[in-house]
């Protein structure tokens, strides 16, 4: 395992010395014509009777195609949740260390973080959701281990400044975890370009957004190679299961029917961002490059518990910091949409 000694110390004592589960398949590369050794059924009838690769291998090198980086830069997991659980785990001693996130944003790097027994730190961003880097550094706390920046954010749909992360990687000494779930969105360059650059960076992507299988559960880490061996030694052996290999493989030849169902949310994200601005009941539309739009609405819990009774569901984020009043909608399909804003537009009249 190649390792960079100035984030290396991070790694939790009790990790650094693990033995990792080695499983058969582990223990066997290559191609082999009778299967002995791991306990399985041998009959094939279902198909799925065998163990999948447990480092998923021939899909690494698909995706690292598709993403423009090698193999050992990726891990692969049971959705973006696994991995966000994993780096906590390796990098957090409990009941020690911290974890520091940009309010308000995704809601399961706390949770990971309370299940860990990792304390969580917190920066608000600006009225605009953008990280102000000197109120962030002056918040940073010495047991500060991993610092969360979701670009775009969720729930305001902004992407971050890229040259401010830049920054925050260049000044901080612990992990910089950038969360990417909807990066295929937004006209922004993805920071897995800079994995070679900075060996503290990991950037999650998703399957489960613009390619349309939230169903599958697969999300990706990039990040450098020592931290994807970490990440291997500590997940469990056979987390990716062998029909989402073998389904997501298939499906990764179908990145230009991808990119024109992504034309086509966005075409409606504006149709839908441009009505919102109409009402005058909506106060805030705030600018989106992710597949849902936040905005600010008088009556919002009036609005949203209509909008419920009518069978239509959005997501209310008033009681999260920087959002009261504020709804998030995720955009559907044109007819889905049009749904949304007709029954809205009655609501606010």
């Amino acid at each position: 395992m190649g390792k960079n000694k100035e984030y290396y110390k991070l790694v939790r004592d009790n990790i650094k010395k693990l033995t990792p589960y080695s499983s058969a398949r582990h223990e066997f590369s290559g191609h082999a014509s009778v299967h002995l050794d791991a306990n399985e059924n041998p009959f094939d009838y279902h198909m799925y009777n065998r163990y999948p690769d447990p480092l998923q291998w021939d899909l690494k090198k698909k995706i690292g195609k598709l993403k423009g980086t090698t193999p050992e830069t990726i891990f692969i997991g049971n959705g973006s949740d696994e991995p966000i659980d994993l780096l906590i785990r390796i990098f957090c001693t409990p009941g020690q260390d911290a974890i520091h996130v940009l309010e308000p944003t995704y809601g399961m790097y706390r949770v990971a973080a309370d299940i860990n027994d990792v304390e969580v730190h917190t920066t608000l961003l600006t009225e605009s959701f953008e990280i102000n880097e000197d109120r962030l550094f002056d918040n940073m706390d010495a047991h500060d281990r991993i610092l969360w920046i979701c670009s775009p954010n969720n729930p305001s749909g902004n992407v971050q400044d890229q040259q401010i992360m830049i920054n925050i990687l260049n000044r901080f000494d612990g992990i910089v975890v950038v969360d990417e779930a909807y990066i295929d969105f937004s006209k922004e360059a993805s920071m897995v370009s800079m994995l070679q650059d900075y060996d503290n960076l990991v950037v999650l992507q998703t399957f489960s957004k613009a390619w349309g299988m939230a169903g599958l559960r697969c999300g990706l880490a990039f990040s450098s190679p020592w931290i994807i061996d970490l990440m291997n030694a500590v997940k469990p052996p056979y987390n990716v299961n062998e029909f989402t290999q073998k389904y997501l493989s298939e499906q990764l030849e179908k990145a230009d029917e991808v990119r024109k169902e992504v034309s086509k949310i966005l075409q409606e994200r504006d149709r839908v961002f441009h009505f919102l601005e109409s009402l005058d009941a909506v106060e805030d539309v705030f600018p989106s490059e992710a597949n849902f739009i936040l905005f600010r609405i008088q009556n919002s819990q009036e609005i949203f518990s209509g909008l419920q009774e009518k069978g239509i569901i959005v997501r209310n984020r008033t009681n999260v910091p920087l959002c009261k009043d504020c709804l998030r909608v995720t955009i559907g399909t044109e007819a889905e949409n049009d749904q949304f804003m007709k029954q809205i537009k009655i609501l606010c009249k």
